[in-house]
């Protein structure tokens, strides 16, 4: 809860998003440590997880879910904050590292692979005397259109999860 409103956060706040647009309702996955929505409406066929462990643990979560439902891991997409894209930015990538995230890091060290799709969530950079941490973990200023940030991450995993990942990046 303390940390529900904070850009660290906005990966959650776009499955929240996506489920209430989409009618999706949150359960509880004890195994896999997480909230879990199924989300089926026309083409749009999707399992949203969000892992409940520490974020530095995220790849347990994952790691959980692949082995119980037998998911390629190239057709997930991992959502996440990026404090080296301007905020308003949407990017979505096939694979790479971890860019110095440790959810995405625990997720590639558990899948074993950092050819995972995902979806990175410009936060934009604190100010040159700010502190990284405080500002990832602060929460997002009025001036911030945070509302039409999440519409355009939601339409991106939309169309990344009914057109593939080659047509989402374009």
């Amino acid at each position: 809860p303390k940390y529900l409103s904070t850009r660290h956060n906005i990966g959650f706040m776009v499955l929240d998003r996506l489920a209430r647009e989409v009618a999706g309702t949150w359960n509880i996955d004890d195994q896999a440590e997480s909230i879990v929505a199924r989300l089926q409406r026309g083409a749009l066929k999707a399992l949203l997880v969000k892992p409940q462990t520490y974020m530095n643990r995220s790849g347990f979560a994952v790691a959980r879910l692949r082995d119980r439902l037998g998911f390629d891991p190239h057709n997930m997409i991992v959502v996440l904050d990026d404090a080296a894209l301007p905020f308003g930015r949407v990017r979505i990538r096939p694979g790479g590292g971890d860019g110095g995230h440790n959810g995405l890091a625990s997720i590639i060290e558990e899948i074993g692979s950092q050819e995972i799709p995902r979806l990175r969530l410009g936060i934009g950079e604190p100010h040159a005397d700010a502190d990284l941490i405080d500002y990832v973990l602060g929460e997002f200023s009025p001036e911030e259109d945070l509302d039409a940030h999440t519409e355009h991450a939601c339409d991106a995993l939309v169309h990344f999860v009914i057109k593939g990942i080659d047509s989402a990046m374009n």
